[in-house]
C-alpha cells in the first residue's frame, strides 16, 4: 500500500475526501461485491471500478498499482484453473480425463471478477491513504487501539527490518556463501531467520523503552478535529447510490430467475 501511495503522491481525485468516508464506502462495496452472483452486478461492479481505478490513477502510480492487481491474479490463476475441473456439473470440454464443468467455469470467473473489483476499489479508496493518516480515520472510527499501533509500527518498521535483511545478506556474500540446494544452504538460511528475529526482538524492546521514556501509555491524542463535509457527503451518497444499484441488478437477476 505504501509504494502506491508514494506513487501517486496522494495526489488523486479522492483525495480531500475523508478517510473514514473512503474506509467505511470501499468496505461496503466490497462486502456487498463477494456475494454476488449475478454477472449482469458483477458486470456493471468490475466496470464502475475500473473506471474509479483509473480515474484514481490517472496522475500517477498506475503503473505500480496495475503490478499489484496483477499480481493478485497471479496468485489465485492455479484456483481458477483447477475450479472447473473440481466442481460436478454440465460437462464443457475434456483433457485427457479430467472433465471440466460449465457450473465450474462459470464459478471460476466470477470469484476473478469479485477479486478483482475488490481490489480496484481497495486500492484506489483505500490504498491512496498515507498510513499514518489511516491510523487516524479508524482510531475514530473506534477501530481497538491495539490493532492500528500494530498496523501502524508494521508500515513504519518494514523498511528497516529490510535494510538490516540486506546487510546480513551482504555480509554473507562477503564470507563466500553462495545459496545452491544443499544442507549448508538451508543451516545457513536458518541462522539467518534466526538472527533477524533476535535482532527484531531486541530492537523492539529498545523501540518500547525509548517510547515509554516520552511519555506513551498506549493511547492517541489527535489534535486536529475532522469533519464530514459537503464533499464527503456527495461522495457517500454517490457511492451508497453505486451500492443500492448493485444491489437492485442482483435481486433483479434472482427474482427473474
Amino acid at each position: 500500500m505504501s509504494s502506491v501511495v508514494k506513487a501517486v503522491g496522494v495526489a488523486g481525485v479522492f483525495k480531500d475526501i475523508d478517510p473514514r468516508v473512503r474506509i467505511i464506502t470501499a468496505s461496503l462495496l466490497a462486502i456487498v461485491v463477494v456475494s454476488l452472483s449475478s454477472f449482469l452486478a458483477l458486470g456493471s461492479a468490475l466496470a464502475g471500478a475500473f473506471v474509479v481505478f483509473t480515474i484514481t490513477f490517472a496522475q500517477g502510480g498506475m503503473g505500480a498499482a496495475l503490478k499489484k492487481v496483477l499480481a493478485m491474479d497471479a496468485f489465485i490463476f492455479l484456483v481458477l484453473i483447477i475450479l472447473p475441473f473440481s466442481t460436478p456439473g454440465t460437462p464443457l470440454f475434456s483433457i485427457g480425463e479430467w472433465v471440466a464443468s460449465e457450473e465450474g467455469l462459470f464459478k471460476a470467473i466470477a470469484i476473478a471478477m469479485k477479486a478483482n473489483i475488490a481490489v480496484m476499489l481497495l486500492l484506489s479508496q483505500v490504498g491512496t491513504i498515507e498510513p499514518v493518516t489511516m491510523g487516524h480515520a479508524l482510531h475514530r472510527l473506534k477501530v481497538p487501539a491495539k490493532l492500528i499501533h500494530l498496523l501502524l509500527f508494521t508500515l513504519r518498521y518494514l523498511n528497516v527490518l529490510h535494510e538490516e535483511y540486506s546487510r546480513m545478506r551482504t555480509a554473507m556474500k562477503i564470507r563466500g556463501f553462495r545459496p545452491g540446494t544443499n544442507l549448508h544452504t538451508y543451516k545457513s538460511f536458518g541462522y539467518l531467520l534466526g538472527m533477524m528475529l533476535v535482532r527484531s526482538l531486541e530492537r523492539s524492546e529498545r523501540i518500547y523503552g525509548a517510547m515509554k521514556c516520552r511519555g506513551f501509555r498506549g493511547q492517541f491524542f489527535l489534535f486536529d478535529e475532522e469533519k464530514i463535509d459537503l464533499n464527503d457527503m456527495v461522495y457517500g451518497s454517490a457511492a451508497l447510490f453505486a451500492l443500492g444499484a448493485i444491489i437492485a441488478l442482483e435481486v433483479g437477476y434472482v427474482s427473474y430467475v
